[in-house]
């Protein structure tokens, strides 16, 4: 398995070297640079591809990698600041204003630089992704009969009847759309269920990602807190009278970021109190998937239980597997589904038929049920190698719970503030996801989500923690 940094510090030694060659000329081979930088063949090819990427090397076929003639100076650039203008008037008349910032979510999506630790990752480290069983379900889909053809705008049959039973109670096929990751079919669903002006009700804390699609819809983000059973019924029930909002996105199943579930007693409180309201419930049920190896049986969705359309249930494939392997399903009964529907065709048409064929053939396939075996005992460890080092040497940091699913912890620093503790962290080779973009409101305290699921192993977590001690003297323990 290849490490990203083991490509990059290959790209820059080559880049460095590439003045000793004249324009045109041959660079050693591939097998010659196996043997003089002592790394994999993918390493090489990826370097090589990285430098490609940028016009510094031409490939051939055959041949080999050539240095490329440098490009010609870019010609000035034109006066744009004429957008200021045009974008601030777009949404002038608004009632709430549309705002699109995608910092929260660019946190977890950017790549640290090369030597920096990644806690502040939201996908599985390739060294835990299927990527032997991707690779075969993609070669076995692309000599399916059709395979490249346009599938139905609704998704695969076969595909969409996989996700109804997953999630279970009275689904079906019929009731399921394909769509291309779960932030896609999150922005379907608040299209389709809340106008522009609109209050949505969404837990606090709760994933960036969710706040950024409402902002952007010119929707208006509003807080219902949870504590270690999930969102408190009382205060929803609150904030449905008080706001009229027609719509409660939750993540009843460790929740992001605490790692929450949504207790019993409460499951079928919120049910009801959404169907008084008149409203429905967006079911983001991201972590089923990546449930920890200790967590016992887990409780069905919101939609198996849900009996009159209230639910609207999202989930995908990308968290168990790769972050490229975007398909995902939004399920809802009744006439919604239309709705749903005719959003998804105007933004994308339909999910690319590959990709549909690939994911179909790698969840049948005897390697699917094996890989999330191996993600839950590692997540649990993981989990266990994290929490523990952190409690051994950073006693200020305080864990209110840990989770027994999902690839993050949620923590808070007894003093300071999150974005004192990150920068900290940065300059001590450790990339952390600040706790405020988690909170559409004012947030109690400063927080930090520490992510285990993108590092290499355990080993990474320890020396992350020891890096932080080192960076935070005195700056998060007891005695601060």
């Amino acid at each position: 398995m290849y490490e990203r940094s083991s490509v990059a510090e290959l790209a820059d030694s080559l880049r460095s070297e590439l003045n000793r060659y004249s324009v045109g000329g041959k660079l050693p081979s591939s097998r010659a640079l196996v043997e003089r930088y002592r790394v994999s063949p993918v390493t090489v090819s990826r370097a090589l591809a990285q430098l490609a990427a940028e016009g510094l090397v031409v490939t051939r076929p055959g041949s080999g990698v050539f240095r490329a003639r440098p490009r010609t100076t870019a010609p000035a650039a034109g006066d744009t600041s004429w957008q200021e203008v045009a974008l601030s008037a777009e949404g002038a008349g608004d009632v709430v204003p549309r705002s699109v910032d995608a910092g929260g979510v660019l946190v977890s999506l950017a790549t640290p630089p090369t030597g920096v630790i990644e806690l502040n990752g939201g996908y599985l480290h390739p060294s835990l992704q299927p990527e032997r069983a991707m690779a075969a379900a993609l070669a076995r889909a692309g000599r399916r009969p059709g395979a490249w053809g346009r599938p139905p705008v609704e998704g695969l049959p076969e595909l969409r009847d996989w996700f109804a039973r997953e999630i279970g109670g009275a689904v079906v096929a019929a009731d399921v759309l394909i769509t291309a990751g779960g932030q896609s079919a999150l922005a379907t669903a608040l299209r389709a269920l809340a106008p522009p002006g609109a209050p949505i009700l969404v837990e606090s804390p709760t994933y960036p990602g969710l706040l950024a699609i409402a902002r952007a819809s010119g929707c208006r983000p509003v807080p219902v807190p949870v504590d270690a059973d999930g969102v408190r019924p009382e205060l929803l029930a609150a904030a449905f009278e008080a706001t009229g909002a027609r719509v409660f996105v939750c993540q009843p199943l460790f929740q992001n970021p605490t790692g929450a579930v949504l207790a019993p007693a409460r499951r079928a409180e919120v049910l009801r109190i959404a169907r008084a309201a008149g409203a429905f419930v967006v079911e983001d049920d991201y972590a089923r998937s990546l449930a920890h190896e200790d967590c016992g049986p887990l409780p069905a969705t919101l939609a198996a239980e849900d009996a009159d359309g209230v639910v609207v249930h999202v989930r995908s494939l990308t968290k168990p597997t790769s972050p490229s392997l975007r398909v995902g399903a939004l399920a809802a009964r009744g006439p919604v589904v239309d709705r749903l529907r005719a959003i998804q065709i105007v933004d994308s048409f339909f999910v690319a038929r590959p990709l549909q064929e690939a994911a179909l053939e790698l969840v049948g396939a005897p390697a699917w049920p094996r890989h999330l075996r191996t993600v839950a005992a590692e997540l649990r460890h993981r989990r266990d190698v994290l929490a523990g080092a952190l409690r051994r040497e950073l006693p200020g940091v305080a864990l209110p719970h840990v989770p027994s699913g999902g690839y993050q912890l949620w923590a808070r620093p007894a003093v300071g503030d999150d974005t004192a503790f990150v920068a900290a962290a940065l300059r001590a080779g450790v990339a952390v996801a600040p706790g405020r973009p988690y909170f559409c409101a004012e947030p109690p305290g400063p927080h930090i989500r520490l992510s285990f699921a993108g590092v290499s192993g355990p080993g990474e977590l320890v020396e992350a923690v020891r890096r932080l001690r080192g960076a935070l003297p005195g700056g998060v323990g007891p005695d601060a």
